[in-house]
């Protein structure tokens, strides 16, 4: 909302010349927004009472503009989600679970522009932990009991008359594809691929050796070892391992498929053998990035 907007609200213009953020704050390109605290009215209300010794009779006459902003901006008396346009048995749980899934995607993307602008280590280490605290709030992360039926199942979509009315919660799939080659930190670049595992948490390494099985860029079943502490994945059809070793400096080995490793000092794979992953020329046959603990994003 404009901060002229806000502004003719006496007590939120006394606020935030005093620097006071308690209901509102102004951002960086000059934008008002509600303090993120508040997350209903209700809440608005107690936020507003809490302040009342402070303000007293200023914040007696601005509490009824103040709720109208907040309803204004937010609108939620408007809001019926899509009961009006739903397909078939697409149900507003569906639709949550997206937008969650969205989010999530959302605060990655910034934590990874954050760190590229060079912004300081204290938010982008805040952004890192937002990231999994949206993360938590996903369905796989609950109990059958909070979710209401087998975390994984979307049962929205499956009438227990018929097969499947809608596949399956396809956009939260899609953005939770996205938001975990983002934390294995996949990323491209101007014909590059980049391993940047800065939100990657160590607990995701194994403990101990075990076997990796994959499907090959031929569609042959495949296994490999992986090492601890280590973890593998699939990347257009090529396993790429990740071992963690604090003694080494950062290194990449490619596999070629005439049995010829590359050594690259460095996790960027060049532009002509990214290339050839894309492709899926076959070309590629194993990734092995090494890189110290101190890369990952630290959980305390």
């Amino acid at each position: 909302m404009s901060a002229e907007r806000v502004e003719t609200i006496p007590l939120l213009r006394k606020m935030l010349s005093a620097g006071d953020e308690a209901i509102v704050y102004r951002d960086v390109d000059g934008w008002c927004r509600f303090n993120p605290d508040i997350i209903n009215a209700d809440s608005l209300r107690d936020r507003l009472n809490a302040l009342v010794e402070d303000y007293g009779a200023e914040l007696e006459a601005a509490q009824q503009p103040i709720e109208a902003l907040y309803e204004e901006v937010f609108k939620h008396r408007a809001f019926t989600g899509r009961s009006g346009t739903m397909f078939g048995y697409e149900g507003l749980g569906s639709i949550y679970w997206h937008m969650v899934s969205k989010l999530l995607l959302a605060v990655q993307e910034n934590f990874f522009a954050a760190q590229e602008k060079g912004g300081d280590e204290s938010d982008c280490r805040r952004l890192g932990q937002l990231y999994y605290r949206v993360r938590e709030g996903l369905g796989f992360n609950k109990t059958p009991v909070e979710y209401g039926a087998f975390p994984t199942d979307p049962y929205s979509h499956t009438p227990k008359h018929a097969g499947a009315s809608q596949p399956g919660m396809t956009g939260q799939v899609k953005e939770e594809v996205l938001s975990r080659f983002g934390e294995l930190g996949v990323r491209v670049d101007d014909g590059s691929v980049h391993f940047q595992p800065n939100l990657l948490r160590e607990r995701e390494f194994l403990t101990h050796v075990r076997e990796f099985r994959f499907l090959d860029i031929e569609g042959n079943w495949q296994e490999l070892s992986v090492p601890a502490p280590g973890l593998a994945f699939t990347w257009c059809q090529v396993p790429v391992i990740y071992r963690l070793d604090n003694d080494v400096e950062s290194a990449l080995t490619i596999s070629w498929d005439d049995g010829e490793e590359q050594h690259l000092p460095q996790l960027t794979l060049p532009t002509e053998v990214s290339a050839e992953l894309f492709q899926r020329s076959g070309r590629v046959r194993q990734l092995t990035v090494t890189f110290a603990a101190a890369l990952l994003f630290a959980e305390n």
